[in-house]
Formats: structure tokens, C-alpha cells, sequence
């Protein structure tokens, strides 16, 4: 008797010194970026924008490429960690790009581009977009590099480098990474790096034009800090506002775009990631959240990935754009896919910067 329990003495002291280990691990392995210069490449077709001329504009959360139609992720209630097979994560990539190319549109804002994950089998998806946009500038931001994650214990989610890319027919000069505010905590292991990019393209009239890509926080404990990540952002656009330039921001704001309207339904439960933003954080600064959105047709631009997608889950609209008063939107819509390719639906902008 006393010899098994010495073994099982043993046995969970060498598994608690393995977890120690491994949390001390992910504890220490956590970094930040900061912020940083980027570097613009490509060879773009235009210069400079134009005022007065129509221009369009796709956002859209690729999902790393996982999220087909059939496809529920762990860490929004489904079982899956990682893309289905490096097979059908490379056709779903392509899959995206088509769509993506066949939108023909002057500016685009890419969100969960993995460059290096174990979810996504390694793939460098930069290798799937960049060819598809040779006349364009475009920028690279990563949002982070992440520890090893040893969850589900059946097939662990793993290492993940993923980031934000932004595209442009007309050529961003500079560009920059700013760091967005976090959870402290064990929160912060969750949730990971954040930040948004911030490209620079001259317009004709010497003013800028500055485009914000941004994908805010989702996995918090009651969805506040999205809230300091977009003050954060309102206040950086409006200083370049302050300045005369134009300035357009999206992404997914991870927040329900439609002021907690059941356009789509009753929730069956609480999202903390799902709350509609407080006006005054962009009315107080001037300016204009464009929700895309068809009262005749409403679309969603994004469902919970907690299973395959089918009717009656829960979908919601938090893809859309900040701009400011000298951008004037003519139109935005929420392309429906039917969630074929992403959790997100894409969406789409058109607007003229005014004299």
C-alpha cells in the first residue's frame, strides 16, 4: 500500500510540475509588439486618390481560412481548433481570393491572415492574396505570435501568427502598427496581441487620405476593452480629421453594429463580444458609424461559430466602417455568402472623398 502511494505521490507531482512548467512557459513566452513602422509593397496603379470620384471599399474577416460552412470553433462552443485539413484550408483560401478579386474593389481591409500557424497547418495565406492584387500597394500588420496553446488536449489549437493586411489601388507612402489596449491578467492569454494598421495615401488636393484596419477584441470578460481599443482609434482618427484629412476605419468591430436591434433574432444568451458601442464614442468626435445594412433584405456580416452554420443560429453584424464628415458613403451592404468561406460575411463600401 505505502509503495502505490509513492507512485501515485510521484505521478501527481510530475504532473503538476509539468503544468507549472508549461504556464510559466506561456506566462513568460507572452510579448507585445508595440508599435512600429511597416513596411508598404507592391506596385499600386494610382499615385494619388482623386475627390470627387467614386471609390469602393471590402472588409472582411477571412477566418483564417477555417471557417467553412460546416465548421464550429472551441473557443465559441464548437469542437474544432484547427482548419478541417491543409487540403480544404488551400481551396478555401482560393476560394476567398476569388471572391475577394471579383469584388473589383479600390481598397480592401483583410482581417486573420495567419502567416505561421499550427491551426492553419503553417501556411503563409499573404502567398494567397498578395498575387491576386499585383496593382495595389498593400501592408502587412501582425497582431500577434502566441505561445503554444495545449488546449483541446485532443488536438491542441497550438502556436498561432496572425495579423491584419491592407490593400490599395492607390499607393500607401508610409504606414504604422499601433498597439491597442488589452485585458491584464490571465485575460491577455486568451485574447492575445492587438492593434490596428494605419496607411497613408495622397490625394490629389495635398491633403491624406488615411485608412484604419482594425480587428478589436472578442475573447474579454465583459467586453469592455473593445471599448478602450475604439476610443483609442476615435481618437486618432480625429486628429488626423483636425489636420484635413480624410480618414476611413474598418474591420470587425466585435460589437453589435445594429444598436442591439433584433434585426436577426432574440440572442438565446449573452455575448459579452456582442453589445452594441456607445454612440458618444464616435458621435463625440464627428463621426459617422456606417453599419451595412438593407432594412428590405438584412443580412448578417457574421454567425457564432459554435457549430456548423444552419438556421436559427445566432448571427449578428459587427463588420462595418468610421469615417469621417468629408467622406461622403454613398452606399454599404453585407455580401452574402452564406458564411460559405468565413464565420464573417464580407462587406462593402462605396464614397467619394468631397472637395
Amino acid at each position: 500500500m505505502k509503495k502505490a502511494l509513492k507512485i501515485i505521490g510521484i505521478f501527481i507531482a510530475l504532473v503538476l510540475l509539468v503544468i507549472i512548467v508549461y504556464v510559466s512557459y506561456v506566462l513568460i513566452s507572452f510579448h507585445r509588439f508595440g508599435n512600429m513602422k511597416l513596411t508598404p509593397e507592391g506596385e499600386p496603379a494610382e499615385k494619388t486618390a482623386q475627390t470627387g470620384k467614386t471609390y469602393s471599399f471590402v472588409s472582411y474577416n477571412i477566418g483564417f481560412g477555417a471557417y467553412e460552412s460546416d465548421y464550429g470553433f472551441f473557443m465559441d462552443g464548437g469542437t474544432e481548433s484547427r482548419a478541417w485539413s491543409k487540403e480544404r484550408l488551400d481551396a478555401n483560401l482560393k476560394k476567398i481570393t476569388e471572391l475577394l478579386k471579383n469584388q473589383n474593389a479600390d481598397f480592401y481591409f483583410v482581417q486573420e491572415v495567419d502567416i505561421d500557424s499550427t491551426r492553419s497547418y503553417h501556411l503563409d495565406e499573404r502567398d494567397y492574396l498578395n498575387p491576386s492584387f499585383e496593382n495595389y500597394s498593400h501592408v502587412f500588420a501582425q497582431n500577434y505570435n502566441s505561445s503554444y496553446l495545449l488546449y483541446p488536449i485532443y488536438c491542441p489549437h497550438g502556436a498561432s501568427k496572425s495579423g491584419i493586411m491592407t490593400f490599395s489601388k492607390a499607393e500607401i507612402t508610409e504606414a504604422d502598427r499601433v498597439e491597442l489596449p488589452i485585458e491584464t491578467g490571465i485575460m491577455k492569454i486568451l485574447d492575445l496581441d492587438r492593434c490596428y494598421s494605419k496607411s497613408r495615401v495622397n490625394v490629389e488636393n495635398g491633403k491624406e487620405l488615411v485608412l484604419y484596419n482594425f480587428h478589436l477584441s472578442a475573447y474579454t470578460s465583459d467586453g469592455k476593452i473593445a471599448e478602450e481599443q475604439l476610443k483609442l482609434l476615435v481618437a486618432d482618427i480625429k486628429a488626423e480629421y483636425d489636420k484635413g484629412n480624410y480618414c476611413i476605419a474598418g474591420g470587425d468591430f466585435n460589437k453589435d453594429l445594429l444598436d442591439g436591434e433584433k434585426v436577426f433574432g432574440e440572442f438565446d444568451k449573452d455575448y459579452t463580444w456582442a453589445q452594441p458601442i456607445p454612440k458618444e464614442i464616435y458621435e463625440d468626435a464627428g463621426l459617422t458609424l456606417v453599419r451595412p445594412f438593407d432594412e428590405n433584405n438584412p443580412v448578417p456580416s457574421c454567425r457564432n461559430a459554435d457549430s456548423a452554420y444552419h438556421e436559427g443560429q445566432f448571427v449578428i453584424t459587427i463588420d462595418g466602417f468610421l469615417v469621417t464628415d468629408n467622406v461622403k458613403v454613398e452606399s454599404a451592404e453585407v455580401i452574402d455568402t452564406e458564411f460559405a468561406y468565413s464565420d464573417h460575411n464580407p462587406v462593402r463600401m462605396t464614397f467619394e472623398l468631397e472637395e
